[in-house]
């Protein structure tokens, strides 16, 4: 393979997508991954490093290429293949029972290669149980691309193919009433535990509870989308832990895979999985599980749900807590502040146009953070969960750098 940067930029723009190959290339940021160890990535040609602090959405959670997660997979890869889906596993079967131990109410796990195509799963599950076709989730939420997924989110990820499903809403994050008027016929409500493409809102203390307690009342089943808050993120190994609730359904996928092997899993109540018995294969999903991968996830479990690699996401968390008290200071006319619960932060700024400006000076100061979608005042900042202190007081350091050049810009026009 050609590691002739403009050579890679042109194949890539000729190839896989123009219009990202342009974007980056207005934005200044032409920047092709390469080398990539821990913490950091590196260009192609080796001349920029940079701090992820996007971590792909919490791919990375772990860092890139965790020393004991190359490991599994090159012992996987010694013995395990894909499998095939039709026939029963043991990599499967101890991997499921593995997540069923670690999240009490949840007893089983379909697996698939991707969160959209777990929250898909999720979503026939509860039309099939409940016989209702009525999906309640979130303005400014995401929860995929594909198929049902595409339409629990906004109008702006479906319009350019075509209208919305029928039976789909959406009621504003963080507002019982409004889900009140929703979800009385309603199949499910999907909620992210704390929505990254809307900014990272944090929901109230009693927001979720509140959510569970019209879901009993009107035999409503609840879907948490952990896929980026889940798997110590907020410094508990699932982020719903943070409120007292047991959802009836949770997605995993992104760090599941430890950034080497795609893996994504729904998990739901054993009673749900009575909707495969007439017909255990109406779902089946080729790579979905694959047993290759199954060990990789087995220790990401091992690593994420370890008490001591927990505490140390809190301890980093308070760290970053108090930096962004003394650079709100500093920066009144820029950032608001930081919405954080553990490693799931977003940096709040003043304008919509600070987080795309955000993104682009981080970049110059040495740091990935991508400003969120659907709320472009708001840049995402999701650290690697295995940061230590010193890297993360430079880190500090880079932001009070990146916020300062934003004012410039912003002033400039």
């Amino acid at each position: 393979m050609s590691t002739d940067k403009s050579v890679v930029i042109d194949l890539f723009a000729r190839h896989v997508s123009s219009g990202k190959a342009a974007f980056f290339r207005r934005a200044g940021i032409e920047f092709v991954m390469g080398r990539r160890e821990g913490p950091y990535i590196w260009d192609i040609d080796g001349k920029t490093r940079l701090i992820n602090c996007h971590c792909n959405g919490g791919v990375f959670n772990l860092g890139h290429r965790h020393p004991a997660v190359v490991q599994a997979l090159i012992e996987s890869v010694q013995t395990l293949d894909i499998g095939n889906h039709h026939l029963l596993s043991e990599p499967r079967a101890h991997l499921a029972a593995r997540l069923a131990e670690l999240t009490p109410g949840l007893t089983y796990t379909v697996f698939a290669v991707g969160g959209g195509e777990a929250t898909d799963l999720a979503i026939k599950v509860a039309r099939g149980y409940t016989g209702r076709r009525k999906i309640v989730s979130a303005g400014g939420g995401y929860h995929g691309h594909t198929g049902f997924a595409l339409f629990t989110g906004d109008e702006k990820y479906f319009a350019p193919f075509g209208p919305r499903a029928p039976g789909f809403v959406q009621v504003p994050f963080n507002d019982v009433e409004a889900l009140a008027a929703e979800v009385e016929d309603a199949a499910a409500v999907i909620l992210e535990t704390i929505p990254a493409t809307l900014g990272m809102p944090i929901p109230t203390p009693e927001y979720l509870p509140q959510v569970r307690r019209l879901c009993d009342a009107h035999g409503a089943l609840l879907i948490l989308d952990e896929i980026q808050a889940g798997l110590g993120r907020t410094g508990r190994l699932w982020a719903y832990e943070h409120f007292n609730v047991v959802p009836d359904m949770v997605l995993l996928g992104k760090g599941l895979s430890g950034g080497l092997y795609p893996m994504a899993a729904t998990m739901m109540r054993s009673e749900l999985e009575r909707v495969f018995h007439a017909d255990p294969f109406i779902h089946i999903s080729t790579f979905g599980g694959a047993e290759v991968g199954c060990p990789v996830a087995l220790k990401v479990l091992e690593i994420s749900a370890d008490p001591a690699f927990l505490a140390h996401v809190r301890a980093m968390a308070q760290l970053f807590a108090d930096g962004f008290v003394d650079l709100q200071r500093r920066h009144t006319g820029v950032l608001v502040g930081l919405r954080q619960m553990g490693l799931m932060m977003g940096i709040e700024m003043t304008h919509r146009a600070c987080g795309p400006l955000f993104t682009k000076a981080a970049y110059d100061n040495g740091f990935l953070s991508i400003y969120a979608a659907n709320d472009t005042r708001v840049a995402q900042f999701l650290p690697p969960l295995i940061i230590e202190r010193p890297l993360a007081e430079e880190l500090l350091q880079r932001v009070d750098a990146a916020l300062a050049q934003v004012a410039k810009m912003l002033r400039s026009g």
